[in-house]
């Protein structure tokens, strides 16, 4: 009895030594801080309960550990979805108007989106539960198939078609010749850069004096779809939201270079933007679900 407690409390000062790397894997998982360390919570608690005398790759028990309690919540979510849409609906654009609600520091966490990629979390977010675990225990943190198998009672070979199969939504593709994406790419990016850093001039720099926004009855949200026309007042619009910018991320969207607004990890708001001879003519802003629902995120090459 005693030197099973002894194994627990070992166990338990290891979990915190590793407690970077899992709270990175369960962060990566779930998409969300406040999740993540619910997740490591939970997780802490069962590692104090567990016979570890027989446990001989710690390190890899703990993730194995973490990674089962994040399917379940990934499964309990994706119920929830399923029964309750309007409310999930409704927290989405509550959080495209005020940002994200969580109990953890915005900062930490718009640090954290933007270091794993705002897109690569839209898209992991699209992705089933088995998919979404097989992809990053394997293609994030090297974990062997055969080791994924049990957590999700398939053999290797299967799960190995679950990473592809999500290996192929996160990569995407796109029609337009690379030279043209780069071009887009850094005018994009330099957009977001400028909004996120309140820099009105490099704003208006990148926008066609007759650029014409177009916001959907959901970004607001409001009675009828905005539209706002004018390089300045475009700007004054972006500058506006500079807060929510930090959530926010290059992506590919149907195959050309958009901006991803990611919240914990939930897709909110999509810009997609009209160029000619490199300034930005065009701006559509959507939240309507089910537009958002039509749209195809991938991550774009760099």
């Amino acid at each position: 009895m005693g030197e099973t407690a002894g194994e627990n409390v070992l166990a338990a000062e290891r979990f915190e030594e590793h407690r970077s790397h899992l709270r990175a894997v369960a962060y990566r998982m779930l998409g969300s801080l406040s999740e993540a360390d619910d997740a490591l919570q939970e997780a802490w608690l069962r590692v104090g309960r567990a016979d570890t005398s027989g446990v001989e790759n710690l390190a890899g028990w703990l993730t194995t550990v973490v990674a089962r309690v994040c399917l379940n919540l990934l499964r309990t979510r994706e119920r929830q979805r399923e029964e309750s849409l309007d409310v999930h609906v409704d927290a989405r654009v509550a959080d495209a108007v005020v940002g994200p609600a969580s109990g953890r520091d915005p900062e930490e966490e718009a640090e954290l989106a933007d270091s794993v990629g705002v897109a690569l979390l839209v898209v992991l977010d699209t992705l089933g539960p088995a998919e979404r675990l097989a992809f990053v225990l394997h293609d994030m943190f090297a974990v062997p198939f055969d080791e994924i198998g049990p957590m999700l009672e398939r053999s290797p070979a299967a799960v190995r078609q679950l990473a592809s199969r999500a290996r192929r939504r996160v990569k995407g593709a796109s029609p337009l010749p690379e030279s043209d994406l780069a071009r887009r790419y850094r005018v994009v990016d330099a957009f977001l850069a400028a909004t996120r850093g309140g820099n009105f001039d490099a704003l208006v720099a990148l926008l066609h004096p007759d650029v014409v926004l177009h916001a959907d009855k959901a970004v607001i949200p409001t009675p009828e779809p905005v539209v706002v026309r004018g390089a300045h007042t475009v700007a004054k619009g972006a500058m506006a939201a500079t807060g929510r910018a930090a959530f926010t991320g290059v992506a590919l969207v149907d195959g050309t270079v958009g901006l991803a607004m990611a919240p914990r990890g939930r897709l909110s708001v999509v810009l997609v933007f009209a160029f000619t001879d490199g300034l930005i003519t065009g701006i559509d802003v959507i939240a309507e679900p089910e537009r958002l629902g039509r749209l195809e995120i991938a991550v774009l090459d760099n």
